[in-house]
Parts: structure tokens; sequence; C-alpha cells
């Protein structure tokens, strides 16, 4: 006789939602986007800009989240149904889609019970990410690129909203660094783990004899702050300079002016933006990930703490956080909790999520000092 039984694995998804629904706090989600929702519908909200797009950044950022979790709750419903329906029809085909359906939640789920570790200052703001490379000429610009195109097919798998703001492309092979946005809900959170120094070690494809080649890249994650109004920057502090917009070996990409550098002289910290159509709008773009940056300089260095939200990476040995070895034993390994890819081709085309969400719970393990 047929019969499909999956109430173990439907009840321990039951059991850990209900955990997860807890911590949330959908209750405060729905207050959130009532209020948000309200301030939305003001018939002169778009009379300050910069402030309309923080309610709507923030009212679309919550409804996607409660949409998430509420929408999970449905599936289990839907899933106990399905698996009646097999049952009765005795239907091997719904049988198979009710077990589908049991790993697609058990991962969904998973994913979220990581989520509710992101309980940082900053964890459920949006992510800027900076890449640049290291020591290892070309093979470290061309790596540079391979990472670049790793997180924005991980943020393309998620569906998530990708903004390249700057790419500094390499003479050579690759680029010299790139900063691109990706923003959604809890965005910084789980991709602040991934900051630090990447190592590569292949056979070049650059170099002669089919000589092993290791090479660095640093990956910065800084939270998206649409105001850093704390943080005053005088005008004598930095210094801008304006360019053309380049591309791959250094052609001209616009025929004016539009890219700007923005170097802050006290501390040396520099962005570049040429994503925008105008100097302007390049300007302000630079300006609010340079206040950002200084922001968390200046609460880290406040609170004493050692926090990494932004810290020097310097993309050489000795400080790497993980490997990626495509010689040999083909292994991506992370340094810090140990967990390995032994395919590493599946990693560099996006498939993060293990990595992370080792590194998320790592992190949260971890001793504070």
């Amino acid at each position: 006789m047929f019969e499909l039984d999956l109430s173990t694995e439907i009840s321990a998804l039951r059991a850990t939602f209900r955990e997860i629904r807890a911590v949330v706090d959908t209750d405060a989600l729905e207050a959130d986007i009532a209020r948000l929702s309200e301030e939305a519908g003001a018939p002169d909200l778009w009379d300050d800009p910069a402030n309309a797009q923080k309610v709507t950044s923030a009212l679309s950022h919550r409804q996607a989240e409660f949409k998430r979790i509420t929408g999970i709750e449905s599936r289990i419903d839907d899933l106990e149904v399905l698996v009646e329906l097999a049952n009765e029809a005795g239907d091997e085909d719904s049988a198979a889609e009710a077990r589908a359906e049991v790993a697609a939640l058990q991962k969904t789920i998973g994913d979220l019970e990581v989520q509710t570790l992101l309980d940082g200052e900053y964890d459920d703001r949006g992510a800027v990410v900076t890449i640049r490379s290291g020591a290892g000429g070309d093979d470290a610009t061309d790596f540079a690129e391979m990472l670049m195109r790793m997180y924005l097919r991980w943020a393309e798998r998620h569906d998530y909203p990708v903004k390249v703001l700057d790419i500094s492309y390499a003479e050579g092979a690759g680029i010299k660094s790139a900063t691109f946005e990706i923003d959604a809900p809890y965005l910084y959170g789980t991709l602040s783990v991934e900051a630090g120094t990447h190592r590569l070690a292949r056979i070049s494809p650059f170099g002669g004899a089919d000589k092993r080649q290791t090479s660095f890249a640093a990956v910065e994650v800084i939270p998206i702050m649409e105001e850093a109004k704390e943080v005053e920057v005088p005008e004598n502090d930095i210094r801008v300079d304006v360019f053309r917009s380049s591309g791959p070996g250094g052609q001209s990409v616009n025929t004016t002016d539009s890219a700007v550098r923005i170097t802050h002289i006290p501390t040396g910290i520099v962005v570049s933006m040429q994503n925008e159509k105008s100097q302007i709008q390049n300007r302000a773009a630079a300006m609010r990930v340079l206040q950002t940056r200084l922001l968390l300089a200046k609460r880290e260095e406040e609170a004493a703490q050692k926090k990494e939200l932004a810290g020097t990476i310097t993309a050489s040995w000795g400080d790497q956080m993980r490997s990626y070895f495509l010689y040999g034993q083909q292994l991506v390994k992370d340094l810090r909790t140990g967990y390995e890819v032994g395919n590493p081709a599946v990693v560099f085309d996006g498939d993060l999520d293990g990595l992370i969400a080792a590194g998320i719970r790592w992190r949260k393990q971890k001793p504070t000092d």
C-alpha cells in the first residue's frame, strides 16, 4: 500500500520556524510596515527626496522580510496538503514533489535561522562590497575579477539587486579594484563574514613552464547608510579629482569627466565612483561611502572595539581567511571555520551559502576580546 509519511520532517520544520518567529518578532515588523506605509503615503513625501528614499527603502526591506516569513508558514501548510493528496491518490509524482519541497524548506528555514544570528548594529542593512587586488601581478588582478563575478553571481542566485559603483581595470588581466552595492535586508550582516584576505593558488595562465602562482585579493564590506550626518567632512579635508570613466584596457567609456575620486586627506581613505551619469551624482555617492567609512571608524574608536567592519586588509601572506586551490586537490577552504568545498568551480559560480553560513555561526560562537 502506498503511504508517504513526512510527519517527522514537517514537525521539525514547524518547531524550528516557531523559534525563528519568536526571535524575528513579526508583530514588530507589521507595526513598522504600517508606520512606514503611512509615511510613504504622505502627499509631501518627495519634497525631501533623501528622506523619501530612506522611507521607501526601509518599507521595501521590511515588506520583503515579512513576506518571506509568512510565505514559509504557508508553504508548510501547503506541504501537509500535498502529502495528504499524494496518499489519497497513490501518486508517486506528488510524493516526489513533496520530498523536494521538504528539502527546499529545510534549506530556506536553515538560511532564515542563520539570519536570526545577525543582531549587530548594522546587520540588517544592505552592503557595499569593495574588492582590491593584492600581491601576485596579473594573477591577482584576474583573481579580483573572479571574486567580483563570484559575489555578483551569488546575488543573482538570490535575486538581490546589485549596483556596480566603480571598477578600475588593470592594464593586463582583470581588475585593480571594484565597488558594488547589494541592497537587500541583512546583506551587510551576511556578507561581512566575507571581509578579509582571499588567497588563490593555481597554475598560472600568465606565466611560463606551468609554474604554480599564489595571489591575493582583499574584500571589504561596509553597510549601506543613507545618512552619515554624525560625521562632518570639511571641504579642506578632502581632495576631489574628476576623470573620464574607463573600461577594460583603459579605454574611455564616455566623453565627459563624470567619474569622481575623493581622497580624505587626514586618513588617506580614497573612494572612487563612475557608475552614475553625472559628476554631481558620482560625487554624492562617493561622499556617502566616505562618510560611512569614517562613521564606522569613529564608532570603533569610541567603543574601543576590535570589530573588522572595514578594517585594514593587507592582501598578502599571513592574514588570509580563505584559500582557493585550483590545482591538484581542487578545494576551497575557509581557514577560520574549517569549512571546505571540494568543487571550486561551483563556488566561483556563486554557490557561497554554505561558506557564509559557517562564517556567521563561527563569528557568533567566537569569544569576544
